[in-house]
C-alpha cells in the first residue's frame, strides 16, 4: 500500500455517492455516513446523474450521510471544483483535509481536461467557503 492505493494503483477507499442534488446554487454529492479521516485518500464515484438544472459555474460540495454540512470539493490550489468539471460514473481521487473549524475534500492532481468545459490550467473557480448563490444561467447536460 502507498498513500491509500494498493500496489495495483486501485484506490482502496472507494466511496459511491448516494445522491447528487442542485440546491441553493451548489451541486452537492452525498456520500455514505462513515469516518473520513484527515490526510486519508478516498476515491469518490459519482453514481447518479447530475441534475439538468445545475448551473455550470456552481461550486461542488460533499455531504456525509444525513448531515447537512457541506464540505467543499476543491482543486489542489484551493479553488472550488465547478459543476462543469463533474461527470457521472467518474472516479475522483480526493484527500480529506481538516482543521478544527472545517474540512474539505481536495482533488489529488488536476481534473483531466476531458471533463472540463474550460481551460483546466486556468484554475478558474470560486473561493472558500462555498457561496450560497450562483449568478450563472447556463446549465450542464448529461
Amino acid at each position: 500500500m502507498y498513500n491509500g492505493y494498493a500496489a495495483s494503483g486501485i484506490c482502496r477507499n472507494i466511496v459511491i455517492s448516494e445522491a447528487v442534488t442542485f440546491t441553493d446554487g451548489t451541486l452537492t454529492i452525498n456520500i455514505p455516513q462513515a469516518a473520513y479521516n484527515n490526510g486519508e485518500r478516498y476515491c469518490i464515484i459519482v453514481g447518479q446523474l447530475i441534475p439538468d438544472e445545475t448551473t455550470i459555474n456552481a461550486p461542488v460540495g460533499i455531504t456525509i450521510g444525513d448531515d447537512t454540512t457541506v464540505y467543499p470539493l476543491v482543486n489542489q490550489n484551493g479553488t472550488n471544483v465547478l459543476a462543469k468539471n463533474m461527470r457521472t460514473r467518474t472516479r475522483y481521487s480526493t484527500t480529506v483535509r481538516t482543521n478544527i473549524a472545517s474540512g474539505v475534500f481536495m482533488l489529488n492532481g488536476r481534473l483531466p481536461c476531458s471533463t472540463c468545459g474550460c481551460n483546466c490550467a486556468s484554475g478558474e473557480g470560486g473561493s472558500l467557503p462555498l457561496p450560497t448563490t450562483e449568478a450563472a444561467t447556463n446549465t450542464t447536460g448529461n
